[in-house]
């Protein structure tokens, strides 16, 4: 699996009037050892540009993709390169800000692209690729519809999963209620919060 991760110092910004800088630091550190977590059993890879980001990946098990000046985009593509150099066949990439992420492993079971759209259905939280497909990547505001494209374009099949958990992502200061989504979810789904 492999998790790209902004420095925490410099990690969400649009939640500064929420939050203090030192708060979101730990904030987004939080967020991205859940992340990490959630991948076991998997092996996880953190792409990253930041010394702070490198040494707690590695305090974390994680091994570490270092990919200075790429942007988010460059360094996921750079990312899946390296560990297809490295004999995986398939590639999670879940972003660092899932703060109710679990179980992760599922998202490599399909041999096609698996995308897990954000709640807004705009943004792509969380995507399975066959590592060796050439994917292009396109996050941003409306990666979800770029990547569908892109794997329809690759000829590839496509498998969209709404989940609810890892639909929650956190950019804005209403993102932060969700330990709240968690329970709700949870009581929706008859299940127990991750």
């Amino acid at each position: 699996m492999l998790v790209p991760v902004k420095g925490f110092h410099a990690a969400k910004l649009r939640l500064s009037g929420a939050l203090t800088a030192p708060q979101r630091a730990g904030l987004a550190r939080r967020m991205a050892d859940s992340v990490v977590a959630a991948a076991a059993p998997l092996p996880v890879a953190v792409v990253c540009d930041d010394p702070e980001v490198r040494a707690w990946a590695k305090s974390a098990g994680a091994s570490v993709i270092w990919r200075p000046g790429r942007g988010l985009n460059g360094a996921v593509t750079d990312g899946v390169a390296e560990m297809a150099s490295n004999g995986c066949t398939r590639v999670i990439v879940a972003h660092g800000d899932l703060p109710l992420a679990s179980r992760l492993a599922w998202v490599a079971d399909f041999d096609g692209v698996t995308l897990v759209p954000d709640r807004r259905g705009r943004g792509t939280n969380v995507i399975g690729v066959p590592a060796a497909a050439g994917f292009g990547f396109s996050y941003g505001s409306g990666s979800f519809r770029r990547h569908q494209a892109e794997a329809e374009r690759l000829d590839l099949p496509v498998r969209i999963v709404r989940d609810p958990y890892l639909g929650w992502d956190v950019d804005e200061p209403s993102d932060l209620d969700f330990e709240v989504a968690a329970l709700a979810v949870a009581v929706a789904l008859e299940r127990p919060c991750p």
